[in-house]
């Protein structure tokens, strides 16, 4: 019976020296408890050509009328000296906000007060109040994007021809929409001489803004382009280098086939790599009765026409249409493409309409052979900016 006792008065002791660690669980009316939520912020954010940001926190637990005290914390060298930077307090950025009638409390503060110079540095904002807190870190962002050089939102190689690509540019600041203008210079080679792009400053509205690039911009002697890309709103400024090599003329892309006697893959369309019919009007290319590759039927009826010049794997390796399309011209074309003959190797011209965007050359080399049944292949297709519309 002691024993119990004993064991009673520890437990009743402990109770009771634990009691001034309880915390109060809020209720309501009733006796529920009240669940309360997290505080949450939002942010304009800044960009590098923006002159501030503005911060808005929700709270959970703050009443409307609580003053919330708020400042920033950036990455500092500690007075007491030490490599390690911290978070610590910024100079003279200490503000107070009310809370409103909905439980949001909102801050600004300039580039300058929150001392952003430039992108990738970031401050903490932490509001602070007897009931409630928030923190949102907010980081100086590019406000401007440039692209590769692009073609029918293609992203390209740049070949040395006339024909013209484009850098995409858009300038995105948080703050209201961009009413400055956009400086592009280029020099071709490390010694070369800035010039301006044609078309530059850039402005207004409509964005992309399409800096033009094209291969005969470089001379034979330089084979890369540099190029800054200068976005400016009222005092701010962002800058972008870009670095262009130009290589000779290619055929864009590449792909593999397998033709197959009969049924609905003897013919392909090797625009878009495609398996068809042989008797499909987009068959550019098909085995009908035997192995040999050559226009499908419809296609050939429609007045369209592909002929083959043999070549070598050297030169399908070299890639480079202006020698194959020379090599082409200087030869003598047929109709047909035996896939047993010589390397395997054939560079094609096929003619799909009037315009000169409708003329493809292309180099196929062949990569197996299945007698009576099958003819696989890969080829080169695309010589011309314009067939990036159209070939896949």
């Amino acid at each position: 019976m002691k024993k119990y006792i004993s064991t009673l008065f520890a437990v009743i002791f402990i109770i009771s020296c634990g009691q001034d660690n309880v915390y109060e669980i809020p209720t309501d009316a009733n006796g529920n408890i009240i669940w309360t939520g997290v505080s949450s912020t939002t942010t304009t954010g800044i960009s590098s050509i923006d002159n501030s940001f503005t911060v808005t926190a929700t709270f959970a637990t703050a009443k409307a009328g609580d003053v919330m005290k708020v400042e920033l914390l950036q990455l500092q060298t500690p007075p007491e000296g030490g490599t390690t930077k911290q978070l610590l307090p910024l100079a003279n950025t200490q503000k107070d906000v009310t809370v409103g009638s909905d439980l949001k409390a909102s801050i600004t503060y300039t580039r300058d007060q929150a001392n952003l110079k430039g992108v990738g540095d970031y401050v903490m904002v932490m509001f602070n109040g007897a009931t409630d807190y928030a923190k949102q870190r907010v980081d100086m962002t590019n406000a401007m994007t440039v692209s590769k050089p692009t073609v029918s939102g293609k992203e390209i190689e740049v070949a040395r021809t006339a024909e013209v690509a484009y850098f995409n540019v858009n300038v995105t600041p948080k703050e209201g929409t961009f009413t400055g203008n956009v400086e592009v210079k280029r020099k071709n080679g490390t010694n070369g001489t800035w010039i301006d792009v044609t078309g530059s400053p850039f402005s207004g509205a409509t964005q992309p803004y399409l800096v033009p690039i094209a291969g005969t911009d470089f001379v034979i002697e330089n084979d890369t382009m540099f190029y800054t890309f200068t976005a400016t709103q009222g005092s701010y400024q962002e800058k972008i280098e870009r670095t262009v090599i130009v290589r000779d003329p290619y055929f864009y892309l590449k792909k593999s086939a397998t033709l197959t006697l009969g049924g609905s893959s003897a013919g392909r369309n090797l625009l878009i790599n495609a398996a068809v019919p042989a008797n499909d009007p987009m068959a550019l290319i098909a085995i009908e009765g035997s192995l040999m590759l050559k226009g499908g039927s419809a296609y050939l009826a429609a007045g369209k026409t592909i002929q083959f010049v043999p070549s070598t794997t050297a030169m399908y390796a070299l890639n480079n249409s202006n020698t194959a399309i020379a090599a082409f011209e200087s030869g003598t074309p047929a109709n047909t493409l035996d896939p047993i003959s010589g390397q395997g190797v054939y560079i094609f011209k096929a003619v799909t309409g009037p315009n000169p965007a409708d003329v493809y050359y292309g180099m196929i080399m062949v990569t197996g052979v299945t007698p009576n049944q099958s003819v696989s292949f890969e080829y080169r297709i695309g010589n011309q900016y314009a067939h990036l519309t159209v070939i896949k």
